[in-house]
Parts: C-alpha cells; structure tokens; sequence
C-alpha cells in the first residue's frame, strides 16, 4: 500500500470557548499549512477546585468558557463539517474535558453528529458518545498526578490509542527531553511522562499539537503530528490514528519513515527470538544532529551529524534553506511581503513556518477579537523557480522565544545555483556556494529593527538519512522500539514505538 505522510493538529483553542479568535479564521489558517485538523473548545472540568481566593479569574474563564461552547455547539460543529473535504483539507469534530484526578482529555471523532456530554472519567465520556467512533487524547501529560497530569493507573489504550507527547506546554516524554515545562501548572513529573506509561508496558502512538489558545492551528514550533496513511480522508487519517501510525513533531515538517520486519510505527508485530530487521529512513529540515533509535527506553543505536557527514547514506545535489525574518519591537504586528527567485536550480518544494499570536491560556487584560487570527499569512504563488509569500511577524516574546516567520526552500542545483531575495524592501542575493559558508543577515532600520535571515544551506546528506539495523536479542516479553530525532535547529521528533512480542 502506497503510504504518504499528512500534517496535523487536532489539539487548538480559538474563540468557540476561551480562546480567542474565530472559528472559521482558525480553520483557514490550518487549511494553510496543515492536512487536517480539529479544533477543540473547552467543555468541562468534573472536580474543578472551588471558587474562592486567588482562584476566582480562573474558575470564572472556565465556567464562561464552558457554557459559551455549550451555546454554540450546533453551530461550531456545522462549521466544522462544512470545512471537511477529502483529499484537499479534513477536519475532525472535538472538544474538551479537564481533570484533575485524570488528567486533561481532548475528544475526537470523525463522526458530525457527536454531542456534548461530560463525565468524571475519559472511560465514562466515552461510553456516553457510544455509539459514536471516538478516542480520548491525553496531553500535557507530564505535569504531576492529581494537577492535570497524565494517570497511567487508569490510562486504557482501547480509548487512548494516542497520546500527545508534546505542545505549547513543552515535551512530557521524560523529565530530561528537550522543551521543558514552564507553564504556571508546574514542572515536569517523572512518574506522569511519557516514559513513565510505557515502563508500565501501555502501548500508544505518538502526537504533537499545538494546544495554542488563540486560533492558529499548526502554529510553528508548539507542536505539531504527522500521520502515515493511504490517502487524505477522514477515514484514511482515523485508520492510520486507529493504527498508531503516527509521530510527533515540535516544528518541522520531519518526514520519517520507521519499520520493523515490514511492520509501520505503532506496529505489535510477533517475532519471538527471531531476527528484528529495522529500517530507518528520514528527511529532515535542516542539519540532523542526532538520531537515537530506543530499546526499552535506551538507546540502542545513535547516529549523529558527525557520523553522516563522514558516512553519507544519502547523496544527491539538493539544499535546504530558510528564510525566516521578524525582530524588531513591533507588538501589534509587522506585516511581511516576500519574493524568492531561483535560478541556475529548480524550487522543489516550499515549507510554511508561520506562527500564530502566542498565547497559551487567557489573562485578565486578554479581550476576545475574532481578527485576532486573521494575520495573513500565505503563500501566494509558487513554481519551479520561483515563491511569493506573506506573514505577519511581532515582537519577540522573550530572547528565548521567537515570533518569527518564513518558509523552507528545497532547492535543486549546485553551488552556481543564485537565490535573490526581496522583503519589504530589503533585497539579498546569493548564491549556494556563499550560503555553505555562513548565513546572511539584514535588517529594516539602525536599530531595534525588523530583520532578515538567509540561514546556510543545508546538503541533503546532511539533512537525509536512510539505514537498516538487525536486532536478533530478546530482552522483554514486549521489546518497545521508538525513534527521536533532534535537528541543529533545536527542532525534534518523536516515532511511535513498534511493539515486539
């Protein structure tokens, strides 16, 4: 079966509940970058605390939030569905229930008609939309149990066959990955990661989404999932979520192809003390730093940068380079136009990295504004030698977390091959040769300015890789595979485990 990869996020807030921004706003962003999606408002909280000093900003957006979805419901759901159309973008209905004893669920189903019901556990949320196709999604799993945490004592995976590794939140995998926890819901806890459910020996699939709370599903950098499926339907993407076969990303768009003995990610495949022949093959966004394949939580085969550029396993005449461009002190927003011309090479391929505005959670000075997700980002024509872009950049939140915008070029050619660059007024050219060495930077004004990045180009062996590896030792009654892989950029992957019994 010919199997291609779709984008996603079926976790995201807009206005529908207490988010911000509008609805169809936030499915026209997804539509701009993303395969699929599903946007989630808030619907309950069981054993939410009581109302009383300091809690009352708290509780109040909960419980307003959580009827304003209520009084819309219908209508949020007919949006929804009018959006779904197989083969172009698909959306998927869902909404929310927190709980503290449980942790935090989102609820999604591929069925139009689904109600809005709450319940005191995902089990009994789930058995109320039977008969309804649905799965209850965990995330933001690694705050501490009992603080809307994940609870592997009670985790089912016939309900949960996924669980979202990481979002705006940060990664739960394990207290030592990369993004963590920072939210005011607290750090990391061991014993709710990710790593955590599976030395229990639960078995799950890997997710990212953003959980962003102001209308911009796919938002660059907050989390993002990929699925590996027949075709681009509501029924192709259910099958492969259905079927695990699925990854997380924090960003980029990593494509990532991960098998054992044939069998795809999220796999349980019966191999005994037979010979476990894996096959490794990704193509990433820019420089790969390392690549970790795990055996029960350790790593059992590492390939690094350093290894690939000694030992190339892919080769071909194909760079990859950024253009990304914001900074400067602008709040309210700084529109971009953009224009890229290739020549001496060919444009293969275009990657959107554009974010939405950053909010995680509402604030007492945050108004609702239904534009407020309305921000014109585009690409506005592309061919083989040639991209027109739009994104709307702000200032940068703090100096370690960006608000900027841009897009990844695949380009082929050779070190002749020129790149002439206009942004508001802002003109580069270069060429691939002058990138290999260095980035390019230029800026808007004399200081605090908006600015401008051609970042180096990146060789395809040093961003692709293809390998096999034969394991022939059994160490469990289920030995647990999975893949993370981690760019120079800082941007990473997570491959669902397979499950070797």
């Amino acid at each position: 079966m010919n199997m291609q990869t779709y984008w996603g996020d079926i976790h995201n807030h807009c206005g529908i509940s207490y988010g911000f921004g509008s609805l169809e706003n936030a499915l026209k962003a997804a539509k701009g970058q993303l395969d699929f999606c599903a946007i989630i408002g808030h619907a309950s909280w069981y054993d939410m605390p009581e109302r009383r000093a300091p809690l009352e900003f708290l509780v109040d957006f909960h419980t307003n939030g959580f009827a304003k979805l209520e009084g819309h419901w219908d209508q949020v759901r007919e949006v929804v569905k009018q959006f779904n159309q197989d083969h172009e973008f698909v959306t998927f209905q869902g909404y929310e229930a927190h709980s503290s004893e449980f942790g935090d669920h989102h609820y999604v189903s591929p069925d139009d008609d689904l109600p809005l019901v709450k319940g005191k556990s995902p089990a009994d949320i789930i058995e109320q939309l039977k008969p309804r196709r649905v799965i209850a999604v965990p995330h933001h799993v690694g705050y501490t149990p009992g603080y809307r945490g994940g609870n592997w004592e009670s985790f089912n995976t016939a309900i949960s066959p996924i669980v979202e590794v990481v979002s705006k939140h940060g990664c739960g995998m394990s207290v030592n990955s990369p993004f963590p926890y920072y939210h005011d819901m607290g750090p990391r806890d061991s014993k709710s990661t990710v790593y955590a459910a599976i030395a229990r020996k639960h078995r799950m699939g890997f997710v990212g989404s953003t959980d962003h709370h102001a209308g911009y599903p796919g938002s660059y950098g907050d989390g993002r999932m990929a699925v590996v499926a027949a075709e681009k339907t509501r029924e192709g993407i259910w099958e492969a979520i259905q079927a695990r076969r699925t990854y997380a990303v924090s960003g980029d768009k990593i494509d990532c192809r991960f098998t054992l003995n044939g069998a795809h990610m999220g796999s349980e495949i019966a191999v005994g003390t037979g010979e476990r022949d894996i096959r490794l093959d990704l193509t990433a966004c820019d420089r790969i730093d390392k690549i970790v394949i795990f055996k029960n939580l350790r790593p059992w085969k590492v390939v690094t940068g350093w290894d690939m550029l000694n030992h190339p396993s892919v080769s071909g005449s194909t760079y990859k380079v950024k253009v990304e461009m914001g900074w400067g002190d602008n709040k309210a927003g700084y529109l971009w136009n953009a224009d890229v011309k290739v020549s001496g090479g060919s444009l293969r391929s275009v990657e959107t990295c554009f974010r939405g505005r950053s909010v995680l959670a509402p604030t007492p000075e945050l108004k609702d504004d239904p534009e407020l997700n309305a921000l014109g980002n585009a690409v506005h024509s592309q061919s083989d030698s040639h991209v027109s872009w739009s994104c709307l950049t702000v200032k940068n939140p703090t100096t370690l977390h960006p608000h900027t915008g841009g897009v990844i070029l695949e380009i082929d050619g050779d070190l002749n091959t020129r790149l002439e660059l206009e942004a508001n007024g802002i003109s580069i050219a270069t060429t691939i040769q002058e990138l290999l060495s260095g980035n390019i930077t230029r800026h808007k004004h004399s200081f605090n300015s908006e600015a401008v990045v051609i970042h180096p180009a990146i060789p395809v062996a040093q961003y692709a890789f293809s390998g096999s590896f034969t394991d022939s030792e059994q160490e469990e009654e289920c030995d647990v595979y999975h893949v993370e892989v981690q760019q120079e950029n800082g941007q990473c992957a997570w491959i669902s485990p397979i499950y070797v019994v």
